[in-house]
C-alpha cells in the first residue's frame, strides 16, 4: 500500500499524512513548509514514529523467551503500511496490526493506532497501543520529526546554522551532560558535557557526533528557536525521554520524543527486561500524545 492523506485546518495550515508508517511527510503554515524535505543526500525520512523499540537493540535483536528475534533499530512500525480507521477534512487514524509481516521480529498480537489533526498553526497526534496477545506486551514508542535549520523563509543578515544564533529552549533546565552513544547505537555508562545554559541549548552542528539524549527528562516541551524569535514548539505527553538529532553538514534538526530507549552497552536480556520498555498487561491499552506548533 502506498499513498498520502491530505489533511487542512480553518486557517489554511495543511498537512499531509502517508500511509506507510503513518508518517506526516508534510506540515504547511501559511505556506511555508516546516517538514524536513526527506531529502536522501542527508536523510530520507521525514518525522517517522518508532515501534516497538526506539533506538538500537543489541546485537540487531531482542529476545523473548530464551529467542533472538531480528529487530531494525527504532523497529519496523516506519516502514509498514497502515490502514484507515476514520477520515475527515482535518483529521485521520491510522491502523497497523501484526501479522507475518511484524511476527517473525515481534512475536505479539498488538494494535497500534495513530490519529492526526492538524490545527491552525498545529498538528497533534493521539497513539493508543493495545495488547490483543494473552501475555504481557513489551513496548515502546518514540515520534523522530526532522525541521528546516535554518527555517524557511525570510531571515536577517546573517542567520544560519553555525553561530547563527538558534536554540532548543527545554521547558525546565535540563542535565548538561549526556550519555555518549557506544559503537551499534547503544547507550553507554559514559556522558560528555553539553553547553546548557540553564534550560536552554545554543546549537552548533559541532555538537552532533552523535544524537544528545536526555534520559528522563524533566521537560515535557521544547521549541526549535530561530534568533527572529519564530519558534517550532513539540509538546509531549507519556514520553519520559528527549533527544536532539542531526548531521553535522546536514540542514536539519529533529526533535525527539520516546517512551524507551536503545539498549544499554552489555545488556543481554529479554525484551521484557530493556530498560524503560512498557509492558501492558493482556487486554490493556496506553495513550500517548505529542503536539507541533509554530509560533513567534
Amino acid at each position: 500500500m502506498s499513498g498520502t492523506i491530505d489533511l487542512a485546518a480553518s486557517d489554511g495550515t495543511t498537512a499531509r499524512i502517508a500511509l506507510t508508517g503513518a508518517e506526516p511527510v508534510s506540515w504547511r503554515v501559511g505556506g511555508t513548509e516546516y517538514l524536513w524535505s526527506g531529502d536522501p543526500a542527508h536523510w530520507n525520512r521525514h518525522a517517522p514514529w518508532l515501534f516497538p523499540v526506539v533506538g538500537a537493540s543489541a546485537n540487531g535483536a531482542v529476545r523473548v523467551d530464551g529467542i533472538a528475534y531480528p529487530m531494525a533499530q527504532h523497529g519496523f512500525a516506519r516502514d509498514l503500511p497502515f490502514a484507515v480507521v476514520a477520515q475527515a477534512a482535518d483529521s485521520v487514524t491510522l491502523r497497523l496490526e501484526d501479522g507475518p509481516e511484524t511476527r517473525p521480529h515481534y512475536p505479539f498480537a498488538f494494535r497500534l493506532d495513530i490519529a492526526a489533526r492538524v490545527r491552525p498553526s498545529g498538528l497533534d497526534f493521539t497513539l493508543r497501543v493495545e495488547n490483543r496477545d494473552a501475555r504481557p506486551l513489551p513496548y515502546a514508542v518514540g515520534f523522530h520529526p526532522a525541521f528546516p535549520w535554518p527555517f524557511p523563509g525570510p531571515f536577517a543578515e546573517g542567520e544560519g546554522r553555525a553561530g547563527g544564533g538558534y536554540a532548543v529552549v527545554f521547558e525546565h533546565p535540563e542535565t548538561p551532560r549526556v550519555p555518549e552513544i557506544a559503537p551499534g547505537g547503544l547507550i553507554a555508562a559514559e556522558t560528555r558535557p553539553i553547553p546548557m545554559e540553564g534550560a536552554r541549548l545554543p546549537l552548533d552542528p559541532d555538537l552532533f557526533k552523535e544524537a544528545l539524549v536526555f534520559l528522563d527528562a524533566r521537560s515535557r516541551t521544547m521549541r526549535f528557536e530561530a534568533p527572529g524569535g519564530r519558534a517550532i514548539a513539540l509538546e509531549a505527553e507519556d514520553f519520559p525521554h528527549l533527544a536532539v538529532w542531526t548531521k553535522p553538514s546536514a540542514p536539519f534538526l529533529s526533535l525527539e520524543c520516546w517512551t524507551g530507549h536503545a539498549d544499554r552497552a552489555g545488556f543481554s536480556g529479554e525484551l521484557s527486561e530493556r530498560t524503560s520498555q512498557r509492558l501492558l498487561a493482556p487486554g490493556g491499552s496506553a495513550g500517548h500524545r505529542v503536539s507541533l506548533r509554530l509560533t513567534d
